[in-house]
């Protein structure tokens, strides 16, 4: 598995290439987030970064990639529950997310969208990030 982190300030478009129709994609799992329509997903994230305005870079995007080779064995199901074993791992929790598969490349993979600001305000840190690039 290759994992690629990315951080941003702002959700509208990172929310939109993960859910892009055109990615065949499919939502595996989210949390504390509206998933009625893309607006709604955008703005739960944008709410909770009120909690603390301080942060710019509130975005996080992960890009897990696995082997072609391993296609047959990776469903939804077990793409979601590595993705967020991996989370919990990087020090991800207690925050908003999306985990959205993609079917545009060869290689499976899932992207992770999720909230830099904790659901208690705080900051979630990105010590871990350099570790797994």
């Amino acid at each position: 598995m290759i994992a690629k982190i990315i951080k941003g300030s702002g959700f509208r478009g990172v929310i939109n290439y993960i859910l892009d129709p055109r990615k065949g994609a499919e939502l595996i799992d989210s949390s504390g987030v509206r998933t009625d329509c893309i607006s709604h997903i955008a703005q739960s994230f944008i709410d909770q970064t009120e909690l603390n305005p301080r942060v710019s870079k509130v975005v996080g995007h992960i890009s897990l990639s696995f082997s072609a080779q391993d296609s047959s064995k990776l469903s939804n199901e077990w793409m979601g529950q590595i993705a967020r074993e991996y989370m919990e791992k990087m020090g991800i929790k207690d925050t908003q997310y999306i985990i959205r598969r993609h079917f545009d490349k060869e290689h499976p993979h899932v992207h992770i969208a999720f909230n830099r600001i904790d659901n208690n305000g705080k900051t979630i840190s990105d010590r871990n990030d350099r570790s797994q690039k």
